[in-house]
């Protein structure tokens, strides 16, 4: 079964400096945290303070993409975590045949945001997560917080990009 969940924020681990992307559901019962890229945060923190870059990003390029070809994008769901690492299903209409498309959540997160499109995680995905350590010396920054997100952005310096080459 799939929790349908929202972006509440991002975060901060303190530890990796890596940051996370925290998803809760609507009734803020169940949680998930998933550690991204600096890149990939970058385009989610962007989004969801909706900062129009110059020129479209990939994730605004893959929008654009597929609003060019009509194809609409009905889900994303993320659907395992293997070995500390979550996986993530794009769902996408194109006419009345339906497709599937791997994809790593941060990307799948970015686009959804982006598209207005659900986002779900797999209940298995949730009960798997928690049994990974979580930091809790993470900042967590507020989705709602306009200020928080930009203070955030305005402070990733050149050199945490070549912390951060995976993710």
């Amino acid at each position: 079964m799939f929790v349908e969940m929202k972006v509440r924020g991002l975060a901060l681990d303190a530890v990796s400096n890596m940051p996370i992307i925290i998803l809760r559901d609507e009734e803020d019962k169940r949680s998930l945290q998933i550690w991204v890229g600096i890149f990939e945060a970058n385009a989610i923190a962007l989004e969801l303070e909706k900062v129009a870059p110059a020129r479209p990003m990939t994730h605004d390029l893959i929008k654009n993409i597929l609003e060019a070809l009509e194809a609409r994008v009905l889900k994303v769901v993320v659907t395992d975590l293997k070995e500390n690492t979550f996986f993530a299903v794009l769902h996408l209409q194109l006419g009345e045949t339906e497709y599937t498309v791997d994809s790593r959540p941060s990307d799948a997160i970015a686009l959804a945001l982006r598209v207005n499109a659900p986002i779900y995680v797999d209940e298995e995905v949730i009960r798997k997560a928690k049994s990974l350590e979580v930091t809790k010396e993470a900042e967590p920054v507020k989705a709602d917080d306009p200020e928080q997100l930009r203070e955030w952005l305005q402070n990733i310096k050149p050199e945490d990009f070549e912390k951060f080459n995976k993710a």
